[in-house]
C-alpha cells in the first residue's frame, strides 16, 4: 500500500492514490494532493465543488454523476476541467478525500 504523510499522520492511499479511508480527509490533505493534480491554487471555485462533492458523498454513499455536479454547482464541464485538469472523476473526487469512482479509469 500507498501512504502519504500530511501534518506527521501516515494516511493510506489506494492503488490509484484515492485515500483508502475518507474520514481521514482534511483540507492539509488536499493542499498535498493539489499539485499532484495540476492544481497549482486553490480558489474559491476548486473549493466549492471539493465541498459539493464531500456534502453529496456524505447523503448518497457515492460520487454525483459529471452532469449532476454540473447542474448544482454551475459549473460547465469545461470549466470544472479547467479548475481540474486530471478530470472531475479522478483530480476533483481524490481532492475531495471520496474514494475513486466506479467507472474512473
Amino acid at each position: 500500500m500507498n501512504y502519504i504523510e500530511v501534518n506527521g499522520v501516515k494516511i493510506e492511499l489506494d492503488e490509484d492514490g484515492f485515500i483508502v479511508e475518507p474520514d481521514l480527509w482534511s483540507e492539509d490533505l488536499v493542499k498535498a494532493f493539489a499539485k499532484t493534480e495540476g492544481v497549482e491554487e486553490l480558489t474559491e471555485d476548486h473549493w466549492k465543488v471539493i465541498n459539493y462533492l464531500r456534502d453529496y458523498f456524505k447523503q448518497f454513499g457515492i460520487a454525483p454523476m459529471i452532469r449532476k455536479l454540473c447542474k448544482d454547482t454551475g459549473f460547465s464541464l469545461k470549466e470544472i476541467y479547467d479548475l481540474f485538469p486530471s478530470g472531475p472523476a479522478k483530480g476533483a473526487c481524490k481532492l475531495a478525500g471520496l474514494p475513486k469512482p466506479t467507472g474512473c479509469v
